[in-house]
C-alpha cells in the first residue's frame, strides 16, 4: 500500500545496529526511505549501511554520542547534505542500567542512566526539531518502554527516565503541532531480541508437553517493533500524534505489577 512507502523520505535510527535499530532501519529502507544509521559503535552501523546497500537500497552511517549537542548538530547537517531532509527519527538508543534496590540506587548510576535516556531523547528532538521546523515538518517516534508507565522493579533510574520520554512526547506533540511535527512514543515491552534470549528472558515457543504457546502469550518480535515504527514514519499515520503506543502482546509482567 502507497500509505505505508517513504520513497523520497529520510529517516534517522539512533541505536541502529542493535536488537530494535537494526530492524527499523531494514524496514525503513525496504519501505524506500532513504536510512541513516546511528550509534556510537561506527563499526556495527557501517554493517548496517553496508547490508541496506548491498540490497539495492541507500544508507549512510554517521557515528554520534546523542548526549553531545555537537554531534548531534553534526549528523542533522551532514543527513540534510547527503539527502536534502530528515523527515522521521527514531530515538532508539538507550539502555537498561545495573539492577538494585531502590535505596541503593548510587547518584552517579541515576545521573548516567537518566542522561542517556531521557536527557540524550530530549537533545535528538531539539536537533531534528529544529531541522523540521525549518522544512515544514517532519516525524519524531521517541522509543520509551512499558518500564516507563508501570514501572520496573529494580529499575528505579531506567523506569523514571523512560516516564520522562513519555512526557516529553506529549509535550512536543502539543507544542509542535503547528510545525507539522508528529511525535510519538512507542513502549516496548519484553521484546525476544537477541539479546535478551541469550540471558534466558524468553519463554520458550512451546509448552511443557511440546505444544505450540499462541502467539499473543508470547513476546513481540523486534520485527514487530519495527511494523509500528514504519506505521508511525509513514503518511498512513498523518493524523497521529501525541500517542503513547504500547507492544506487548498478552503478558501480564508488562501489563500487572503482580
Amino acid at each position: 500500500m502507497s500509505n505505508f512507502k517513504l520513497i523520497g523520505k529520510t529517516a534517522i535510527v539512533t541505536g541502529g545496529a542493535g536488537g530494535l535499530g537494526l530492524p527499523m532501519a531494514r524496514a525503513y529502507a525496504e519501505a524506500g526511505a532513504n536510512v541513516v544509521v546511528t550509534s556510537r559503535n561506527a563499526e556495527n552501523i557501517q554493517k548496517v549501511a553496508d547490508e541496506i546497500n548491498d540490497k539495492g537500497q541507500k544508507a549512510i552511517a554517521i557515528p554520534v554520542d546523542i548526549t553531545s549537542e555537537d554531534q548531534l548538530d553534526e549528523l542533522i547537517s551532514r543527513t540534510v547534505e547527503a539527502f536534502g531532509s530528515v523527515d522521521v527519527i527514531v530515538n532508539n538508543a538507550g539502555r537498561w542500567g545495573k539492577s538494585q534496590k531502590a535505596e541503593d540506587t548510587p547518584l552517579d548510576d541515576w545521573n548516567h542512566i537518566v542522561e542517556l535516556n531521557l536527557t540524550g531523547c530530549f537533545l535528538v528532538c531539539m536537533a531534528a526539531g529544529r531541522q523540521m521546523i525549518k522544512q515544514g515538518g517532519g516525524k519524531i517516534i521517541n522509543v520509551s518502554s512499558v518500564a516507563g508507565s508501570k514501572g520496573n522493579p529494580n529499575q528505579l533510574h531506567y523506569s523514571a527516565a523512560k516516564a520522562g520520554v513519555l512526557s516529553l512526547t506529549n509535550n512536543l506533540a502539543m507544542m509542535w503541532a503547528k510545525y507539522n511535527i508528529n511525535v510519538n512514543c512507542i513502549l516496548p515491552g519484553l521484546i525476544a531480541t537477541e539479546e535478551l534470549k541469550g540471558y534466558n528472558f524468553i519463554p520458550p515457543a512451546v509448552d511443557k508437553e511440546g505444544n505450540p504457546v499462541p502467539r499473543l502469550d508470547l513476546p513481540p518480535n523486534p520485527e514487530d517493533v519495527a511494523n509500528l515504527a514504519l506505521f508511525l514514519a509513514s503518511p498512513a499515520s498523518d493524523s497521529i500524534t501525541g500517542e503513547l503506543i504500547p507492544i506487548r502482546s498478552w503478558l501480564k509482567l508488562d501489563r500487572f505489577w503482580q
